[in-house]
């Protein structure tokens, strides 16, 4: 039996100061303070990660615009049933604030049996001609009431939509659709509420018409487990197996830990496709099976040691017996009791909207269908939780095999697994404050600068106590627009996740020998900008791309320069601690201060899958690499006219800065690639009049 092989991927440490999880006098934690002073915003976007405490801020805000705003009622969006749960009775007043948060059993429909449709639907519409306050349901039932009773229904009311990334700027979806209906007819106040804005396809959440309209609070994942009092390290990595999945598991699944398991979709290359014969499988590979717990439903599993685990497993299809053991799981009394259960295995639960804070190991075998599904799995295991200092997320692929049939959907999930690396990493690390490197820049107060302090000849990169960086680039384009500026502040990590989920950017980025980075950094990424945010005009669109392109290479380079100084990412639990690897933050300042002067061109010149290549050349047999890249190079295209133009207006900047043309004889290789453009179109000029 060969062992998975671990590609380290990313390893952050953080502070664990307990401000993230401290109340104010409401009772309010920082995100939820945040949100509540923006609670007169008629349409509110919340972005903030798994167990910052989004439902609880909705809660504050709700009851304010009930009670001041004058609103008659507000109904409360999520996904699926399951999450209704998040949003039963809370005695807030006892925290502070000065009313409770209750809903009547028979208005949280969450709870009702049945389907989406007939009865909901009704109850819905007793809910609008009542007294009654608040409402939860589903997504699906609002879309049911919406179809059937028209979207005035909900004028003078709140909207709060749970798990917002379910929406799509796409119109053929549903959801996507009823809420840009009620933008247009304005009548309704929405709150919008996720851990990932953004989808796991190619599309937006809003249209940028839309987007526009609401005021955005963002709570970053640095700052919400760097303000932790328990959780201090967060450990992602992917890894490759040959054969079996159900034979390796035990190499990565640690008995000790509590974990959350989810086995591979019946439909993809990892699957065996005998679910139920995979989850008893990993049970004998785990210990000897003593049982059934009567009262849970939890597989009970002795181990070598003698150890008893308990194991809930949520993939049989047995009502019965999986509503039991979900039902165990949902116990309230055993909320933090962290000796309630051991492992869970699950397929399609235990996701978005599922609390158990005692994870400290979410497992994935397979890709997920989507980097939005990552990032949810990824926050059931990032709960503060007491004795929980380490927590980590492993995705276990089959390794890519450039000889099998399925050559094409091997290389897509190892493609897919680095993507979600690559964002995690851009997730996971602080925010950037970029600003143009000018004689006349000062200090700014409350920023850490290092143990040189500032240095007006330097580049500098300064940090402040939330866990921003301010850093100075020469030859940065600034934001000219108020919406260019928001989203630079706001929206760089939606731009780095379409970037790296863009297969053609990938591909090259990784398997092309002749890339020019510039065609990624400039072309690739000036086309994404376009297409996310065409009512900005060029200046703004270089400046957002700028901004973009920065934040994802800087983040590649900390964590070039810090395992390149001895921290090594992932397996080893200490590493991180060894190398004083305290954050990325450490290495992205040396990589800083190791350029005489840090510009935009050198950031435009590095590949920002570079590092992502270099694993798995550590990772992959040469002859494996080599014939994954030959299968790539395969089905390689030629320039097209839009990337021709693309390159053309770049070297119109380019005779702007240097007084002439590019030369297609120039050593330089962008340059060359630029003359190349303008030959390209000339040709297609000259075959169009030839023709």
């Amino acid at each position: 039996m060969s062992n998975p092989i671990a590609i380290p991927a990313v390893s952050v440490t953080y502070a664990h100061n307990g401000t993230s999880t401290r109340p104010n006098a409401f009772g309010m934690r920082p995100m939820q303070e945040r949100a509540y002073q923006k609670r007169g915003q008629q349409y509110l976007l919340i972005k903030s990660p798994p167990a910052s405490g989004k439902s609880r801020a909705l809660m504050f805000i709700a009851l304010d615009k009930l009670e001041n705003q004058k609103l008659k009622q507000a109904i409360i969006v999520v996904p699926e049933k399951a999450i209704g749960s998040s949003f039963h009775d809370e005695p807030l007043s006892q925290y502070g604030f000065w009313a409770d948060w209750q809903v009547e059993p028979k208005w949280n429909l969450c709870n009702a049996p049945g389907g989406d449709n007939g009865g909901k639907v009704d109850a819905v519409q007793k809910f609008l001609a009542s007294s009654a306050k608040i409402l939860v349901c589903t997504h699906a039932t609002f879309r049911f009431v919406i179809d059937k009773f028209g979207i005035e229904v909900f004028d003078d009311r709140l909207i709060a939509v749970d798990e917002f990334h379910h929406v799509s700027a796409n119109p053929d979806n549903k959801l996507g659709d009823h809420i840009r209906q009620l933008i247009t007819r304005d009548k309704t106040h929405i709150v919008a509420m996720t851990g990932s804005y953004f989808r796991g396809d190619a599309e937006a959440v809003l249209h940028p018409e839309d987007e526009s309209r609401f005021d955005t609070v963002t709570y970053t994942y640095y700052e919400q487990l760097n303000g932790y009092q328990h959780l201090k390290q967060l450990d992602i990595g992917y890894y490759f197996y040959a054969g079996n999945y159900t034979d390796e598991i035990v190499q990565v699944l640690n008995p000790k830990e509590k974990t959350i398991l989810h086995i591979p979709n019946v439909n993809s290359r990892e699957s065996t496709k005998d679910k139920i014969r995979e989850v008893e499988h990993i049970i004998e590979e785990l210990g000897e099976w003593q049982g059934t717990d009567p009262n849970t439903g939890f597989q009970l599993v002795k181990t070598a040691d003698g150890t008893i685990l308990k194991i809930a497993d949520l993939v049989d299809d047995d009502p019965t017996k999986r509503d039991r053991v979900s039902a165990a799981l949902k116990d309230p009394t055993q909320k933090n009791n962290r000796d309630r259960v051991d492992i869970i295995i699950a397929l399609g639960m235990a996701k978005e909207g599922f609390d158990w804070i005692w994870c400290e190991h979410a497992l994935t075998i397979g890709y997920r269908s989507s980097l939005t599904e990552i990032v949810q799995i990824i926050g059931r295991a990032t709960r503060d939780a007491p004795g929980k200092t380490r927590a980590r997320f492993t995705n276990l692929i089959a390794e890519p095999d450039a000889t099998e049939a399925a050559v094409t959907e091997a290389i897509n999930d190892t493609l897919k697994a680095i993507a979600a690396s690559l964002l995690m990493e851009q997730v996971l690390a602080p925010r950037f404050e970029f600003q143009p490197k000018h004689p006349n820049n000062q200090p700014t107060p409350g920023f850490d600068y290092g143990e040189d302090g500032y240095n007006p000849r330097a580049c500098n990169v300064g940090i402040n106590p939330d866990g921003l960086i301010q850093m100075e680039i020469k030859g940065l384009a600034e934001p000219k627009s108020p919406e260019a500026d928001r989203i630079c502040r706001e929206d760089l990590t939606e731009l780095v996740t379409a970037f790296v989920q863009d297969k053609p950017t990938i591909e090259r980025g990784l398997f092309d020998e002749e890339l020019v980075p510039e065609e990624l950094t400039q072309v690739r990424m000036g086309k994404i900008v376009k297409e996310k945010f065409p009512n900005l005009d060029e200046e703004d669109r270089e400046a957002v791309r700028q901004h973009a392109i920065a934040a994802l290479n800087l983040v590649q380079q900390g964590k070039k320069t810090v395992n390149e100084a001895g921290g090594q990412y992932a397996t080893n639990p200490g590493a991180a601690e060894a190398a004083k690897n305290t954050s990325l933050i450490d290495g992205v300042r040396k990589f800083a201060l190791s350029v005489t002067d840090l510009d935009m061109d050198l950031i435009d010149r590095i590949n920002p899958f570079g590092e992502a290549y270099a694993i798995l050349a550590k990772t992959m047999s040469e002859e494996r690499l080599r014939q994954v890249a030959e299968v790539i190079a395969a089905k390689r295209v030629t320039l097209s006219v839009e990337e021709a133009r693309e390159l053309a207006k770049r070297a119109l900047r380019f005779k702007k800065e240097k007084g002439r043309l590019p030369s297609l004889t120039a050593v330089d290789p962008w340059e060359k690639r630029m003359a190349e453009g303008i030959a390209f179109l000339q040709r297609k000029v000259k075959e169009e009049n030839n023709a």
